[in-house]
Parts: structure tokens; C-alpha cells; sequence
């Protein structure tokens, strides 16, 4: 499919999602590059542009108003970029770290970054528990990558003391909230609309829990 044609489809989308439509350029820049390297990498299971769009694209960009503020955001076990790399572009004064220890994927990253010229991210081909950053992050962001516990258990090393996990789910995992590791809570509950999309989405905020 002509991924031009999507456009109007697009700039709908970030219409809904009160985001500038001269984002739609570079967003639709990388999921052209996506599609391409997906058809010999298969760096996400979703083959459909169209699909892709609303999936990864517009599903991404619903949790943008929780980090337009944050000086950094490491995105774990990001895939192909996701949400990592539509909030990078969307937010270019956030510093986003891009954590994936798939080669392939680390791969197609690295060109990703150098095609779209985004200088405020950075690839780190790594295992989620071995990553050793400079500094601490404001946020970290994992999306359908594990539950809550286990993301706090590979990646909570990466938070600053006030940082916060953002965690994107469908329904509000209730069983997940009641096994949270000793020394974490639920600091907000977000409902997201997200465009073309008619399953129910939500953003949780962890934080460590106040002494």
C-alpha cells in the first residue's frame, strides 16, 4: 500500500490526540522504514500499514501528554521503536534511551535514528538488567513487553528516586497492582482514547511508595 495515502488517516488521528499534523511527515518517514525491514525482518507481527498506524503509530502517541514534560524516558525492550520512537518525535526535547538486545531489532533502530535524524535518542543494544546508563531516568516505558512486577524486577535499577514507571495495558490489570514488589504503588490510573482503536487502553503510573 501507498504509505502517502495513509496521510489524512493520520493527521486525523493526531487531530484527536491534540498533536501538531506536521508530525504526520516524519511519522509516516518511519513507518515506511518500518514496513520495509519488517517484510525481511520481521520486527513486529502487525503486516497491515493501515493496521500499523493505529496499533503502533496512534497508540504510541496516546501517552505523549505523560512525558512531554520529562527531561528522559528509556523505552524497554522497545522493539522496533515502540513507543520509543513516535514519542521521540513527537517530543524532541525528551531523551529517550531505546533499550532492545534483539540484534536484528537493535539493527534496524540504529537506522531508524539516523534516517529521521533524531538526535534526542539514543540505542542501547542491551539486555533490559545488564543496561548500565550514565545517569537514572525520569520514566521508564514498556509496552506488551511483561506484567508490572517483572518490569519493575528487570528494570526498576533505571528509575531516578521520584521516577516513574509508565506502563501501557489494556484493561486495568488488577492482578498485577496486588503483586507490585514491596516499596511500589499505583501513583494514577490514565484512560486513553486512542484513534482507531476500539479496545480499551489504559496508562498506570508506578512509583516507589512514599516512606
Amino acid at each position: 500500500m501507498d504509505i502517502a495515502a495513509l496521510r489524512p488517516e493520520l493527521e486525523a488521528g493526531l487531530a484527536q490526540l491534540s498533536q501538531d499534523p506536521a508530525l504526520a511527515a516524519p511519522l509516516l518517514d518511519y513507518l515506511a522504514l518500518l514496513a520495509r525491514w519488517n517484510a525481511t525482518y520481521n520486527l513486529t507481527a502487525i503486516r497491515d500499514v493501515r493496521e500499523m498506524l493505529a496499533k503502533h503509530l496512534l497508540d504510541s502517541l496516546a501517552m505523549q501528554p505523560f512525558v512531554r514534560d520529562l527531561p528522559t524516558l528509556a523505552d524497554l525492550g522497545t522493539g522496533p521503536g515502540l513507543p520509543g520512537i513516535p514519542l521521540a518525535i513527537a517530543t524532541p526535547g525528551l531523551r529517550v534511551a531505546l533499550v532492545e538486545s534483539n540484534g536484528k531489532k537493535a539493527r534496524f533502530l540504529r537506522e531508524a535514528v539516523r534516517q529521521l535524524k533524531l538526535g534526542n535518542v539514543q540505542v542501547a543494544e542491551s539486555r533490559i538488567e545488564a543496561f548500565r546508563p550514565a545517569a537514572p531516568f525520569a520514566a521508564i516505558t514498556a509496552r506488551a513487553l511483561a506484567t508490572l512486577p517483572q518490569i519493575l524486577a528487570l528494570g526498576g535499577h533505571l528509575l531516578a528516586p521520584a521516577g516513574r514507571l509508565l506502563a501501557m495495558k489494556g484493561v486495568v490489570p488488577a492482578d498485577e497492582i496486588a503483586a507490585l514488589p514491596p516499596g511500589w504503588q499505583v501513583a494514577a490510573i490514565h484512560p486513553l482514547q486512542v484513534p482507531g482503536l476500539a479496545a480499551e487502553r489504559h496508562l498506570l503510573e508506578i512509583a516507589r511508595a512514599q516512606a
